[in-house]
């Protein structure tokens, strides 16, 4: 029988080639910190570069990275979804491997985690990293995204968080075809606290405007109906004016 493991790394890789390496070895040092039991799990998200290659050789060296590798591309949030559905850990950390979020972050994690009993220690921003147009861009979005929701999302979240194998559980049980991962974060529920972190910047995002738009209008028409309610109000003002100019016109 396999030796229960204690922790799972879970990350995506699209066009990371040049980030694994190091990914590796920063991840493997933090979890050694914690426990002689982890897994890191790499999601190839079919990812154009030699992502794949690099993450084969690195299983071929070390037992402990298990590769996932998707049949093409679906999207960071699907293929960090994949990861935790077959993470195996007590204890999950899911963190983006281009490093702009420190794999080193764990020890800071797993400190407030058992310190406040929480089932998630999420990390979000102090101030919005990258040039104007990409914070306002941020601010933006969460603006208008937690006016449509009831359950709103925490403002310069980020993807790095340590959770708990029942929080994940939970997650994972999700079945929505379009996903948006902070919102489903938040409405997941258990006890989630926030730790402060401050990301790098790498520059040559994979997130294209053309990008952004769309997960953002997957993020409105995923988690609210209000804007059908909009719609319908202005359907039914437009439809009123018409009516009245009918009225004084005839």
């Amino acid at each position: 029988m396999n030796e229960p493991l204690s922790l799972s790394i879970v990350t995506s890789m699209y066009a990371s080639a040049r980030f694994l390496p190091d990914f590796h070895a920063r991840c493997t040092a933090a979890a050694k910190a914690l426990s002689s039991t982890y897994e890191i799990v790499l999601v190839n998200d079919g990812s154009p570069d030699d992502s794949l290659r690099i993450a084969l050789e690195l299983h071929a060296r070390d037992p402990h990275v298990r590769v996932i590798d998707l049949s093409r591309n679906f999207g960071h949030h699907k293929a960090l979804m994949t990861g935790l559905a077959h993470a195996r850990g007590d204890l999950v950390y899911l963190i983006d491997c281009d490093l702009e979020e420190d794999p080193g972050w764990l020890s800071r994690f797993y400190e407030a985690l058992t310190s406040s009993g929480a089932d998630v220690v999420y990390g979000v921003q102090d101030t919005r990293k990258g040039d104007w147009l990409e914070r306002t861009a941020g601010q933006i979005f969460f603006n208008v995204f937690n006016r449509m929701l009831t359950h709103p999302i925490p403002v310069n979240v980020v993807t790095a968080r340590l959770m708990t194998s029942r929080y994940v559980k939970a997650l994972v049980s999700h079945q929505e075809r379009e996903l948006c991962l902070a919102g489903l974060w938040a409405i997941t529920g258990f006890d989630q606290q926030p730790l402060t972190v401050q990301k790098g910047a790498r520059g040559g995002s994979t997130y294209t405007t053309r990008k952004r738009i769309s997960a953002f209008a997957n993020a409105i028409t995923s988690f609210s109906n209000r804007p059908l309610v909009y719609i319908f109000q202005i359907g039914m003002a437009v439809m009123a004016l018409s009516v009245v100019a009918g009225a004084v016109l005839h």
